[in-house]
Protein backbone atom coordinates (compact mmCIF):
# COMPACT_ATOMS: atom_id res chain seq x y z
CA UNK A 1 0.00 0.00 0.00
CA UNK A 2 0.80 3.59 -0.63
CA UNK A 3 -0.59 6.97 -0.67
CA UNK A 4 0.56 9.96 -2.15
CA UNK A 5 -0.63 13.34 -1.63
CA UNK A 6 0.22 16.76 -1.67
CA UNK A 7 2.31 16.81 -4.50
CA UNK A 8 3.74 20.25 -5.57
CA UNK A 9 6.33 21.20 -8.02
CA UNK A 10 8.19 24.52 -8.35
CA UNK A 11 11.41 26.13 -9.73
CA UNK A 12 10.73 26.02 -13.75
CA UNK A 13 10.88 29.39 -14.05
CA UNK A 14 14.79 29.88 -12.44
CA UNK A 15 16.14 26.42 -14.14
CA UNK A 16 15.12 27.88 -17.45
CA UNK A 17 16.66 30.96 -16.73
CA UNK A 18 19.91 29.57 -15.70
CA UNK A 19 19.58 27.04 -18.54
CA UNK A 20 19.69 29.86 -21.07
CA UNK A 21 22.93 31.20 -19.23
CA UNK A 22 26.06 29.16 -21.22
CA UNK A 23 24.72 30.58 -24.35
CA UNK A 24 23.02 33.65 -23.65
CA UNK A 25 19.83 32.57 -25.19
CA UNK A 26 17.61 34.11 -22.93
CA UNK A 27 15.69 36.02 -25.85
CA UNK A 28 14.96 32.29 -27.27
CA UNK A 29 12.95 31.53 -23.83
CA UNK A 30 9.02 31.20 -24.67
CA UNK A 31 7.75 29.94 -21.19
CA UNK A 32 5.51 32.71 -19.34
CA UNK A 33 3.20 33.15 -15.99
CA UNK A 34 0.07 32.56 -16.77
CA UNK A 35 -1.98 35.64 -15.65
CA UNK A 36 -5.20 33.48 -14.63
CA UNK A 37 -7.70 35.46 -16.48
CA UNK A 38 -7.02 34.48 -20.08
CA UNK A 39 -5.26 32.68 -22.71
CA UNK A 40 -3.68 35.07 -24.76
CA UNK A 41 -0.12 33.74 -25.15
CA UNK A 42 0.57 31.70 -28.78
CA UNK A 43 2.68 29.11 -26.78
CA UNK A 44 -0.43 28.27 -24.04
CA UNK A 45 -1.88 25.03 -25.11
CA UNK A 46 -5.38 26.64 -24.55
CA UNK A 47 -4.30 30.30 -26.46
CA UNK A 48 -6.78 29.30 -29.51
CA UNK A 49 -10.10 28.99 -27.04
CA UNK A 50 -9.35 32.83 -25.12
CA UNK A 51 -11.37 31.27 -22.28
CA UNK A 52 -11.36 33.19 -19.01
CA UNK A 53 -9.67 30.98 -15.93
CA UNK A 54 -7.78 28.22 -18.24
CA UNK A 55 -6.44 25.41 -16.60
CA UNK A 56 -2.91 27.07 -16.14
CA UNK A 57 -4.19 29.75 -14.19
CA UNK A 58 -1.74 31.30 -11.96
CA UNK A 59 1.35 28.44 -13.13
CA UNK A 60 4.40 28.84 -15.24
CA UNK A 61 3.76 27.32 -18.44
CA UNK A 62 7.00 25.96 -20.17
CA UNK A 63 6.96 26.99 -23.88
CA UNK A 64 8.06 24.41 -26.79
CA UNK A 65 11.28 25.70 -27.51
CA UNK A 66 12.38 25.70 -23.84
CA UNK A 67 10.66 22.23 -23.67
CA UNK A 68 13.12 21.36 -26.76
CA UNK A 69 15.88 22.42 -25.27
CA UNK A 70 15.12 20.69 -22.57
CA UNK A 71 15.06 17.68 -24.02
CA UNK A 72 18.30 18.08 -26.09
CA UNK A 73 20.08 19.41 -22.37
CA UNK A 74 18.50 15.44 -21.08
CA UNK A 75 19.65 13.55 -23.45
CA UNK A 76 23.44 15.24 -23.35
CA UNK A 77 23.66 13.66 -19.97
CA UNK A 78 24.07 14.46 -16.74
CA UNK A 79 26.51 16.67 -16.90
CA UNK A 80 24.69 18.95 -19.60
CA UNK A 81 21.50 18.87 -17.65
CA UNK A 82 21.92 20.51 -14.57
CA UNK A 83 18.16 22.28 -14.80
CA UNK A 84 16.80 19.23 -13.63
CA UNK A 85 18.43 19.68 -9.89
CA UNK A 86 17.21 23.01 -10.07
CA UNK A 87 13.01 21.99 -10.19
CA UNK A 88 11.76 20.86 -7.11
CA UNK A 89 9.29 18.36 -6.04
CA UNK A 90 7.60 17.67 -2.80
CA UNK A 91 4.77 15.19 -1.25
CA UNK A 92 3.47 13.60 1.57
CA UNK A 93 3.84 9.56 1.07
CA UNK A 94 1.98 7.09 3.44
CA UNK A 95 3.82 3.54 2.58
CA UNK A 96 5.26 0.60 4.86
CA UNK A 97 8.19 0.32 6.22
CA UNK A 98 9.20 -2.26 3.97
CA UNK A 99 9.06 0.43 0.99
CA UNK A 100 10.38 3.11 3.48
CA UNK A 101 13.86 0.80 3.59
CA UNK A 102 14.68 0.51 -0.24
CA UNK A 103 13.18 4.11 -0.76
CA UNK A 104 16.50 5.59 1.61
CA UNK A 105 18.76 4.38 -0.97
CA UNK A 106 18.27 7.74 -2.39
CA UNK A 107 20.11 10.13 -0.24
CA UNK A 108 21.40 12.36 -3.05
CA UNK A 109 19.76 15.57 -2.92
CA UNK A 110 16.84 14.50 -0.94
CA UNK A 111 15.37 15.69 2.44
CA UNK A 112 11.89 13.68 4.17
CA UNK A 113 9.99 14.62 7.87
CA UNK A 114 8.75 11.13 9.02
CA UNK A 115 6.00 10.65 11.74
CA UNK A 116 7.73 9.33 14.25
CA UNK A 117 7.30 5.79 15.83
CA UNK A 118 9.93 6.67 18.51
CA UNK A 119 8.13 9.38 20.10
CA UNK A 120 4.46 8.61 18.98
CA UNK A 121 4.21 5.11 18.32
CA UNK A 122 1.40 4.85 21.50
CA UNK A 123 -0.65 8.08 20.32
CA UNK A 124 -3.45 5.97 18.46
CA UNK A 125 -4.63 2.78 18.54
CA UNK A 126 -2.94 -0.28 16.13
CA UNK A 127 -5.81 -0.86 13.54
CA UNK A 128 -5.32 -2.99 10.92
CA UNK A 129 -5.57 0.06 8.36
CA UNK A 130 -2.13 0.71 10.12
CA UNK A 131 -0.53 -1.73 8.20
CA UNK A 132 0.01 -3.15 4.37
CA UNK A 133 -1.72 -6.20 4.01
CA UNK A 134 -3.48 -6.82 0.70
CA UNK A 135 -1.55 -9.19 -0.35
CA UNK A 136 -1.69 -11.48 3.18
CA UNK A 137 -3.77 -14.87 3.31
CA UNK A 138 -6.59 -15.61 5.26
CA UNK A 139 -3.66 -17.08 8.16
CA UNK A 140 -1.23 -14.67 8.03
CA UNK A 141 -4.41 -11.88 8.75
CA UNK A 142 -5.15 -13.77 10.99
CA UNK A 143 -1.76 -13.64 13.04
CA UNK A 144 -2.15 -9.83 12.10
CA UNK A 145 -5.02 -9.52 13.64
CA UNK A 146 -3.06 -11.20 16.67
CA UNK A 147 -0.11 -8.60 17.06
CA UNK A 148 -2.24 -5.66 16.60
CA UNK A 149 -4.45 -6.99 19.70
CA UNK A 150 -1.09 -7.68 21.83
CA UNK A 151 0.58 -4.29 20.34
CA UNK A 152 -2.56 -2.72 21.65
CA UNK A 153 -2.18 -4.35 25.18
CA UNK A 154 1.16 -2.98 25.39
CA UNK A 155 0.23 0.65 24.28
CA UNK A 156 -2.82 0.40 26.81
CA UNK A 157 -0.04 -0.62 29.87
CA UNK A 158 2.30 1.61 28.81
CA UNK A 159 -0.26 4.48 28.60
CA UNK A 160 -1.27 3.14 32.04
CA UNK A 161 1.82 2.30 33.77
CA UNK A 162 4.78 3.92 31.60
CA UNK A 163 6.57 1.07 31.64
CA UNK A 164 9.73 1.00 29.57
CA UNK A 165 9.08 -2.70 28.66
CA UNK A 166 6.00 -1.70 27.04
CA UNK A 167 7.34 0.69 24.96
CA UNK A 168 10.15 -1.66 24.14
CA UNK A 169 8.05 -4.34 22.94
CA UNK A 170 5.70 -1.99 20.31
CA UNK A 171 8.92 -0.56 19.19
CA UNK A 172 10.80 -4.06 18.49
CA UNK A 173 7.30 -6.07 17.39
CA UNK A 174 6.56 -3.96 15.18
CA UNK A 175 6.68 -4.82 11.69
CA UNK A 176 7.88 -3.88 8.08
CA UNK A 177 4.39 -3.37 6.80
CA UNK A 178 3.57 -0.72 9.50
CA UNK A 179 2.96 2.46 7.12
CA UNK A 180 4.71 5.77 8.10
CA UNK A 181 3.98 9.13 6.30
CA UNK A 182 6.76 11.15 5.25
CA UNK A 183 6.89 14.61 3.86
CA UNK A 184 9.61 14.32 0.78
CA UNK A 185 11.99 16.84 -1.12
CA UNK A 186 13.61 15.84 -4.37
CA UNK A 187 14.54 17.38 -7.34
CA UNK A 188 13.59 16.04 -11.23
CA UNK A 189 16.87 14.54 -11.52
CA UNK A 190 16.59 12.25 -8.64
CA UNK A 191 13.46 11.68 -9.81
CA UNK A 192 14.63 10.34 -12.94
CA UNK A 193 17.11 8.02 -11.65
CA UNK A 194 13.87 6.88 -9.48
CA UNK A 195 12.10 6.39 -12.67
CA UNK A 196 15.11 4.52 -14.70
CA UNK A 197 15.88 1.98 -11.40
CA UNK A 198 12.66 1.06 -10.33
CA UNK A 199 10.65 0.77 -13.19
CA UNK A 200 9.32 -3.07 -13.11
CA UNK A 201 10.48 -3.47 -9.95
CA UNK A 202 8.43 -6.56 -7.95
CA UNK A 203 6.81 -4.38 -5.01
CA UNK A 204 3.40 -2.86 -5.99
CA UNK A 205 4.51 0.60 -4.27
CA UNK A 206 7.19 1.54 -6.44
CA UNK A 207 5.26 0.63 -9.91
CA UNK A 208 2.46 3.28 -8.52
CA UNK A 209 5.42 5.48 -7.47
CA UNK A 210 6.76 5.78 -10.54
CA UNK A 211 3.62 6.65 -12.23
CA UNK A 212 3.15 9.30 -10.19
CA UNK A 213 6.86 10.51 -11.23
CA UNK A 214 6.03 10.62 -14.83
CA UNK A 215 2.85 12.52 -14.37
CA UNK A 216 5.15 15.38 -12.65
CA UNK A 217 4.57 18.70 -15.01
CA UNK A 218 6.47 17.70 -18.12
CA UNK A 219 8.40 15.11 -17.15
CA UNK A 220 7.51 13.23 -20.08
CA UNK A 221 8.09 15.84 -22.49
CA UNK A 222 11.38 16.31 -21.09
CA UNK A 223 12.53 12.90 -20.95
CA UNK A 224 10.86 11.59 -24.17
CA UNK A 225 11.44 7.97 -24.75
CA UNK A 226 13.11 6.18 -21.83
CA UNK A 227 15.83 4.37 -24.04
CA UNK A 228 17.55 8.08 -24.11
CA UNK A 229 17.72 8.19 -20.31
CA UNK A 230 21.16 7.86 -19.42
Amino acid sequence: MIKIECVDVWGFKHAIRGMRNPMNSWDKSDSFQCDGVGCYFENCPEYKSNIEGCNHSGDYVVGSADLDLMHRLFVGGTEHRKFMRMIHVSMDITAPLYWWKEYDTYKVSTVANSCSTMHKIHAKEFTREDFSHEHLCGASVDHLEMLINWLNDCRKSYIEQKHKEDWWNMIQLLPSSYNQKRTLDFNYETAVQIIRQRTGHKLDEWHTFVDVLWDLPYMREIVGDQDEQK
